[in-house]
């Protein structure tokens, strides 16, 4: 029997999950602090196998984090030593916010969900920019040409009306691109009044036309660039990003966010009713992420890259979602599910497959 498991169960299965976030969180940042980190990595690091080239980055590992769980670039370090290839950190916006009322996260064990309208919590551009750049250097000094790769996610400020949103943004790639190995413009969490309007390509252009511009002259550097879409995009809008990408000469696309369906699911409705709005991710996500991403993959091929995230728990599906044109792979949820050795095992099951070659995306 894995241990895990069994923990969560007696743990945290019962406490409020932003709750059983926070103690989770603080105790993998406390074993880096005392030094119990360089341990772990004996085993959790990426083998040299695994090494791939994505958009002219080296990642350790394909498999990363995904954004959501380090919202604040508070752990950095102590992730990397679990063996994550990259972790994305964020939603991170122009302005302190405190999101939105608790309680704001829930789980749907059954399913091995989780329900959140979070609403951006975080410390914003200005106060998150300088432990992003410590936690650069410090992988650096540690690891040199073959270190964790960070990535920033960038969203709205929810008192931001969307006629100001492109400097809203601005205000977030001018603090964060020279820090950030890529960058993400998030423009599809369900938690943010309006957010998702800006997924069409009428308010998408100028809106990472202005981060582009913003984040190269801030970084001096052309920083690889990123566009989050939701799974709840009908298909000719999922292929009008696809070709909006390709013009625009983005670096990628990350699919899937979270969705506001709740179709399929085996908890009590009840349960799932009690959890309120918001977006679910999870097992629940798995169909629709991958079709989303193969449809991408259709179009864009291999000039920029795909990014998959949604139901990714195991290592056969990181494998699944590689062989479907996907460049590099996140997760999250199954993360709370699975514990601190979870990419570790990944990482481990994917070294033991076919070698993992691939050099996607513009340079």
């Amino acid at each position: 029997m894995r241990f895990y498991p069994l923990f969560f169960r007696v743990a945290f299965s019962w406490m409020d999950a932003e709750r059983a976030h926070r103690i989770g969180f603080s105790a993998i940042r406390a074993v880096h602090t005392v030094g119990l980190g360089r341990v772990l990595e004996t085993f959790s690091a990426p083998r040299p196998e695994l090494r791939t080239a994505v958009f002219g980055v080296e990642f350790p590992s394909p498999f990363g984090l995904a954004a959501g769980f380090d919202k604040e670039g508070r752990g950095i370090e102590a992730l990397a030593e679990l063996g994550f290839g990259h972790i994305e950190v964020g939603t991170i916006t122009g302005q302190a916010q405190p999101g939105n009322p608790t309680p704001r996260l829930f789980r749907l064990i059954r399913d091995r969900a989780v329900v959140n309208r979070m609403g951006f919590n975080n410390d914003g551009a200005e106060a998150v920019a300088p432990r992003i750049a410590a936690a650069r250097a410090s992988l650096e000094r540690r690891y040199g040409a073959h270190r964790p790769i960070i990535g920033v996610n960038i969203g709205k400020t929810k008192v931001i009306d969307l006629e100001n949103a492109v400097d809203d943004y601005r205000a977030s790639a001018r603090a964060l691109a020279p820090h950030a190995d890529y960058l993400v413009v998030n423009v599809s969490s369900p938690n943010t009044p309006g957010l998702r309007l800006l997924q069409s390509v009428e308010t998408l252009r100028p809106l990472l036309e202005a981060v582009r511009e913003e984040s190269t002259a801030a970084a001096g550097r052309r920083v690889p660039l990123l566009v989050k879409i939701a799974p709840d995009l009908a298909d000719s809008d999922i292929d009008d990003v696809a070709h909006l990408a390709i013009g625009l000469g983005l670096e990628g696309v990350i699919a899937t966010n979270t969705t506001i369906g709740r179709e399929g699911l085996e908890s009590d409705p009840a349960a799932v009713e009690a959890c309120g709005a918001g977006g679910l991710s999870g097992a629940p996500l798995k169909a629709r992420s991958l079709e989303v991403l193969r449809r991408l993959a259709s179009i864009v091929g291999d000039r920029l890259a795909l990014v998959s995230v949604g139901g990714v728990e195991t290592a056969a599906d990181v494998q699944e979602r590689l062989a479907a044109g996907a460049s590099l792979v996140q997760g999250y949820t199954a993360f709370l599910y699975e514990g601190p050795f979870w990419a570790a095992s990944v990482n481990r099951a994917l070294t033991k497959a076919a070698p993992v070659t691939t050099e996607t995306g513009r340079a």
